[in-house]
């Protein structure tokens, strides 16, 4: 299984990666708390191309919409491993690492006080918020470590692709890639395997190929035929 990054243009997709909508659930107070996940998505065969410009009529797959509107999806995302890129923050119970250009906006880590504080607390509670929260966040952004093993908390997740939904925002989130997937640049260059990342939906990521939760902002919805990435 493999994502290749097209020059300017989708993402293609090999060897038979299955797709379904994920879908951020949130509480009363409209902090994200859990994932749902909904049937699996008919894919065109076993390869496929995801549109990556946020404008085709048949989203979430290409419709070459990208070359009549000169989309530049120039890549700009930092090609070094996760930990070289991150911050640590150690607590009494668990470690922290953040690495902050890789945010999809998903909010997991804001519930309960925010992880960033709750890293810092004693006790199984706080430890086990902090490791919750890290674990749901889609981009691998953050990950909780064993202090005394130095291993991460890493939830198990099929390789797969997500379509992440987000009623709360009511807009339509990044591509989910779970389970370890090779990602490759458009010059061939592998991104690091890692068991979490967001691959930008909207098109307009200021960290591509990855998302860094612009598709809040400008109100993207990857419904048939809208187009309100403009």
């Amino acid at each position: 299984m493999q994502i290749r990054v097209t020059e300017n243009g989708p993402y293609r997709v090999t060897g038979g990666v299955p797709r379904s909508k994920q879908t951020i659930v949130p509480d009363a107070q409209g902090d994200s708390r859990e994932w749902r996940e909904g049937d699996p998505v008919a894919t065109p065969g076993e390869n496929y191309s995801l549109c990556r410009c946020g404008h085709s009529a048949k989203k979430p797959f290409c419709d070459g919409t990208h070359a009549k509107i000169g989309f530049d999806g120039t890549e700009v995302a930092s090609r070094a491993p996760y930990l070289a890129q991150a911050t640590e923050q150690d607590g009494p119970e668990v470690t922290l690492t953040d690495a902050q250009s890789l945010c999809a906006f998903a909010r997991f880590c804001d519930a309960d006080g925010q992880v960033w504080n709750l890293v810092e607390q004693p006790g199984d509670e706080a430890a086990a918020a902090t490791k919750r929260e890290s674990a749901d966040c889609p981009s691998g952004r953050l990950i909780a470590w064993n202090l005394a093993e130095r291993t991460a908390y890493e939830p198990e997740l099929p390789k797969s692709i997500g379509l992440v939904e987000d009623p709360a925002k009511e807009v339509s989130g990044p591509y989910w890639v779970r389970g370890g997937i090779q990602v490759t640049a458009a010059d061939g260059t592998d991104y690091e395997i890692r068991n979490r990342v967001t691959l930008c939906r909207c098109g307009e990521s200021r960290n591509k190929p990855f998302c860094d939760g612009t598709h809040a902002a400008i109100g993207f919805t990857d419904a048939p035929g809208d187009d309100r990435s403009h």
